[in-house]
């Protein structure tokens, strides 16, 4: 049973080994190699005979186990393996015949075998042993006792679980190829969940025919890195996944080792849940566009910043007679596009103040220095993280001179009443009350005193401008005062509720 290369010359000669047991029965440690061995190791030593008797434990072996005298590990390797469970990592028993000095018996030369060890009674906090085994010779030659020589790796196994832990509990898809084969030893759920792969469809296959560089811009370069070990960055590439189709995702890899072998972490960013995102949104902005462009309503969108217009539909530019190209890029102030060079200011505030403005009563001048009135409604959005003013505007022009024309003729009529008789009165008043759709015969009482106010205002021919100025109240208060009124009275337009005021004799100034 002779090991070459484990053989050394063993010269009869009494030495003093530090940290002996005074109950070795080894009756002289002759052997200068294996004094060197034993002090200039932190790892622990036993010897152990042919026989299978243990002779001897240095200090170092009795604490990997818990105890600290010899007899406690047992006098013989049967005892020991009494006292003491061995399993492997998976918590398979390590079977006697696979023992390193079982396999040194037979004449074997034993592997390094890496093992967990606990008392029998206490199995649940067991050591990690990584145990190698040596046969010393005498000088003739022949076999003398085995040197079992263990080494602790109860820490690094420890860190690589709570590794192992955090990698299958991480979210977020990941791979471990093996540097050596370049096959795949770890997937995470995270990779299964994505790729709709099973554990078995990973593990064990080669970095060649699981390409998770396919498609990559940079793949040359990242297989380059891979093969020499280096940390890949970020690339995007085309993942094959479990039907068959391709997956865009963002990969990197980062150099790791795993029980002392190197590896390769790929760490993986779906970009489909991104890409489904930006499809939709450009076609939400495709239907907006479209909305927008074929509206019948004049259209744009201002800067809010200076109202410089950034869009412009076809409906603007029938109403104001500029060509789109000559409106986008400039103000309103540039094109004079307001009656009142003081509106624009006016619509700022209202902006920065309610961040809104619904049906404002303003004038324009479009190209031809016609004057056009209009109603503006406006809201405030955001533009790819622009801050901007979508608007609407309606021409009423035509609607309010036909009101005009028609409350200018019966308050001319009904300014003398004596030259017509009652019954032609009466139907003065019927017509009067034809622009209502719902005649209401409630009377002032029901306005609250502010509603009566902003009414008298209405019957002088102010607009929600000048009314809110006169009030001191904001725009957006005087319509809301103003729509409860024609709620309250049954009325839509403000020309109806001037006759319906004027028929119960409201007139005068309002409060300041």
């Amino acid at each position: 049973m002779r090991q070459q290369g484990q053989r050394g010359t063993c010269r009869l000669a009494e030495v003093e080994v530090p940290s002996m047991q005074e109950s070795s029965p080894i009756p002289e440690l002759r052997h200068r190699q294996l004094q060197q061995l034993i002090t200039g190791l932190d790892d622990g030593v036993v010897l152990v005979g042919f026989d299978r008797v243990i002779l001897w434990a240095n200090e170092r072996a009795l604490a990997l186990h818990g105890v600290k005298h010899l007899d406690e590990l047992g006098s013989t390797i049967e005892e020991y393996r009494k006292r003491f469970q061995l399993t492997y990592r998976n918590k398979q028993p390590v079977h006697r015949e696979d023992f390193p000095i079982e396999r040194a018996m037979k004449g074997e030369t034993p592997r390094a075998v890496t093992i967990e060890v606990s008392p029998v009674h206490q199995p649940d906090n067991p050591w990690t042993h990584t145990i190698r085994c040596f046969v010393i010779y005498d000088e003739a030659g022949d076999p003398e006792y085995m040197v079992l020589v263990i080494d602790d790796e109860t820490g690094r196994f420890e860190a690589e679980d709570r590794f192992e832990s955090a990698f299958n509990a991480n979210p977020a898809p990941a791979l471990i190829c093996r540097l050596s084969d370049l096959r795949y030893v770890r997937v995470n759920r995270g990779f299964l969940e994505m790729t709709g792969f099973s554990r078995d469809d990973v593990v064990g296959r080669s970095a060649v025919e699981l390409d998770v560089f396919a498609g990559s811009a940079d793949r040359d370069a990242a297989v380059r890195n891979l093969h020499e070990g280096r940390t890949v960055p970020q690339t995007e590439a085309d993942l094959r996944v479990a039907n068959g189709a391709g997956k865009r995702v963002i990969v990197a890899g980062q150099p790791i080792e795993i029980s002392d072998e190197r590896c390769m972490l790929f760490t993986f960013a779906d970009l489909e849940p991104r890409r489904r995102a930006e499809r939709a949104l450009e076609a939400s902005e495709e239907r907006f566009a479209k909305a927008f462009g074929l509206s019948p309503v004049a259209s744009w969108i201002w800067d809010a910043a200076d109202f410089r217009f950034i869009e412009a539909n076809t409906a603007l530019v029938r109403l104001t007679g500029y060509a789109k190209e000559q409106i986008v890029g400039r103000t309103p102030l540039d094109l004079r596009l307001w009656a009142d060079p003081l509106e624009q200011r006016k619509l700022g505030a209202l902006l920065e103040g309610e961040g809104s403005i619904s049906g404002a009563d303003i004038r324009i001048r479009v190209r031809d220095g016609s004057p056009v009135d209009c109603l503006l409604s406006a809201e405030t959005i955001d533009l790819d993280g622009r801050k901007c003013v979508l608007c609407v505007m309606q021409d009423i022009t035509e609607r309010k001179r036909s009101e005009a024309e028609l409350m200018t003729a019966i308050e001319t009529v009904m300014s003398e009443t004596s030259w017509f008789s009652r019954t032609i009165v009466e139907k003065l008043a019927a017509l009067r009350s034809a622009t209502q759709h719902a005649p209401s015969a409630a009377g002032t009482e029901c306005l609250t005193e502010k509603e009566l106010g902003v009414l008298k205002l209405v019957c002088e021919g102010l607009s929600d401008a000048e009314i809110a100025e006169r009030l001191r109240l904001s725009r957006h208060t005087v319509r809301n005062h103003l729509s409860s009124v024609f709620r309250k009275i049954g009325v839509k337009r403000r020309g109806a509720a001037m006759v319906w005021a004027r028929e119960r004799g409201v007139a005068g100034s309002a409060a300041q």
